[in-house]
């Protein structure tokens, strides 16, 4: 698979993307998606000085910037996608942003379990994947596939310790101060239908309601991006 990792190295450099891995997906991928046991994750970095303005709840500059950086995601994967179809592997490529299960408010799956399976950071108390380098103000991409690709080592708990910032400033009070660890339900962190309904509530003229960031902006893994 050497040819490949090549391939899809280039094609992430050329749309920009600087962190990537490969995820061992066994046993994680059930359904339609049942015979994908591999996952390409990449994390895509958001403006430091727009993420840092979210305090408050999302602005037009970030609103921008969410629809920019979720087209330059859908393209890298697209084209990562085609390229394993060429070589003779079944490839799925997830949407960046979009709910397939709006009742349950979730996708195909989860952008954060690839992450995570990939060794690329940790699911936070914010419920979002944190990375060393950029904290929570990162978009996921995820490419599904059938190739043997050499994967990373996960990494399988929070390095959160005892920070309190995002739940604290949530201003719907739906994280609830769960730890993050494989397999741990979602509602052990989150309660997200008090997230959407806070989303929607006070603001829907982001994308429906889509939006916050305020939890993300308050991430001190995030805010030292903004001392250095």
């Amino acid at each position: 698979m050497k040819q490949a990792e090549k391939e899809i190295r280039l094609i992430a450099t050329s749309h920009g993307c600087e962190l990537y891995g490969y995820a061992d997906l066994k046993g994680l991928t059930t359904g339609k998606l049942a015979t994908f046991h591999r996952g390409i994750s990449f994390v895509f970095q958001m403006e430091p000085w727009v993420m840092g303005q979210l305090a408050q709840g999302p602005t037009d500059a970030y609103s921008v910037l969410y629809e920019q950086v979720n087209l330059r995601i859908d393209a890298l994967s697209a084209e990562v996608a085609r390229a394993l179809t060429r070589n003779g592997h079944q490839a799925w490529a997830l949407p960046s942003s979009t709910r397939s299960d709006p009742v349950n408010i979730r996708g195909d799956f989860q952008h954060k379990t690839a992450a995570t399976r990939a060794g690329l950071g940790w699911v936070g108390k914010n419920c979002q994947l944190l990375t060393r380098r950029w904290g929570p103000w990162v978009r996921l991409g995820t490419v599904l596939t059938d190739a043997p690709l050499e994967t990373g080592k996960p990494i399988e708990k929070s390095l959160c310790g005892k920070c309190t910032k995002c739940i604290d400033a949530c201003p719907a009070q739906a994280l609830k101060g769960g730890s993050w660890r494989p397999g741990v339900d979602r509602d052990i962190i989150l309660d997200a239908w008090a997230c959407d309904r806070y989303k929607k509530d006070h603001f829907h003229r982001f994308h429906g309601g889509h939006n916050c960031g305020i939890c993300t902006q308050a991430c001190p893994v995030g805010q030292k991006i903004l001392r250095k």
